[in-house]
């Protein structure tokens, strides 16, 4: 579809396919395989000289749909659709690195992506230095001959870093290496990294491309040259996204846009009311002025996005992680989950969930203290969030 219609347009319209029916909504193609009109056909298919399914485990129309809709939200050439946001991370890997290979990784990431970089990828050969995401000079530095990949997460998880996407392209580039960026707090609808200077762009669907917490599913985009090898490695081992699962958040993606506005409107909102709240040390939120890289934010996000980070001073007598604890379960409305991008709001402890696998020295080099509270920001009124956080309000 034309990249002259705007990106709301284009969540609605882009990537459709229409049977002979003639529906209006996109089919659901449940099959696991494709018959083909003769030997020719199939031998045709097969070999890659005629396009068209062969077998649902790397073709099938529901899922076509959702890698075409969101190659145009990105502006990508092609997207690879996988099983889940961490399946997306390994066939990129995988599909661009060899044993041997060095990898640059913000070690502000997912504490799986730093479980899967350090422990797992390791095994195989695959050199990885962690460095700070915000410090351009340390990307550069730890730079070596044998340097493939830079990737990173911004704005991060969970304390909401921004890194300089045109900056760490140009290292990457001028290190002969390519840059990922995992665009999941984002979105297309806020920021898009392949127009800053990225080469891939990564994402967990299951978050803010469902936008609702049903399914999970993943993907990689770029240009055909690099995703040839990461579709290589999807056809072959099979870290499928399921064609239910993908029919799902192509209807997520209709209303993308105007989610993730509201999402940035009240996490933006919940975000000023904590810097007020005497029981709140900190708060880490890209639209704030007091972040770090506010700035930065404002150049390369449309909006803050739908994450608020804080920490939470403790009572007389209180460890750091009682006090984050004590309001976690003082909450009724917010759900008490690690996942985020959903229209409710969630909560969780970082140190103890998301994180809780890495190191306390490497949580501690990330800032990620017992203390910290992160809120995935929904679509409730803001007013009954700030009620549900009223614990907050409370002099120590």
């Amino acid at each position: 579809m034309s990249d002259q219609y705007h990106l709301e347009t284009l969540a609605v319209r882009a990537g459709t396919l229409t049977t002979e029916f003639g529906e209006n909504s996109e089919a659901l193609f449940l099959n696991s395989s494709f018959r083909f009109k003769n030997a020719a056909q199939a031998a045709a298919r097969f070999g890659g000289t005629e396009p068209g399914n062969i077998y649902s485990r790397f073709t099938n129309p529901t899922v076509t749909m959702f890698q075409d809709k969101l190659a145009a939200l990105e502006g990508a050439e092609q997207c690879v659709a996988t099983a889940s946001g961490m399946a997306a991370i390994l066939a990129c890997i995988m599909g661009i690195c060899s044993a041997g290979d060095h990898v640059v990784a913000s070690r502000s990431v997912f504490g799986t992506t730093v479980q899967l970089f350090s422990n797992i990828l390791k095994r195989w050969g695959l050199e990885v230095t962690l460095v700070s995401l915000t410090d351009v000079d340390a990307w550069k530095a730890a730079v070596k001959p044998n340097t493939k990949l830079f990737f990173a997460e911004t704005p991060s998880n969970p304390l909401t870093e921004v890194g300089d996407i045109a900056k760490l392209a140009e290292v990457a580039h001028a290190g002969g290496a390519y840059l990922a960026i995992d665009n999941c707090f984002c979105t297309p609808a806020l920021q898009q990294p392949l127009k800053l200077g990225a080469d891939i762009v990564i994402h967990s669907a299951t978050k803010y491309i469902d936008g609702q917490g049903r399914v999970l599913g993943g993907a990689v985009l770029g240009n055909k040259t690099l995703m040839e090898p990461v579709y290589g490695f999807l056809r072959t081992a099979g870290v499928t996204m399921s064609a239910f699962n993908a029919w799902v958040f192509v209807k997520g993606m209709e209303t993308l846009q105007i989610r993730m506005e509201a999402h940035a409107q009240r996490a933006l909102a919940i975000a000023q009311w904590l810097e007020q709240q005497p029981r709140v040390a900190r708060v880490y939120y890209p639209g704030l002025p007091s972040h770090p890289q506010y700035a930065l934010a404002q150049q390369q996000q449309r909006l803050g996005g739908g994450i608020v980070t804080f920490e939470v001073k403790p009572r007389s007598g209180q460890s750091a992680q009682e006090s984050a604890w004590e309001l976690i379960d003082a909450t009724k409305l917010i759900s008490i989950t690690a996942n985020l991008g959903d229209a409710k709001s969630t909560i969780t402890h970082p140190a103890t969930t998301t994180h809780s696998r890495v190191t306390a020295e490497a949580r501690a080099e990330a800032g990620i203290k017992d203390n910290l509270v992160r809120i995935a920001v929904g679509l409730e009124h803001v007013e009954d969030l700030k009620a549900d956080l009223q614990l907050l309000s409370q002099l120590l």
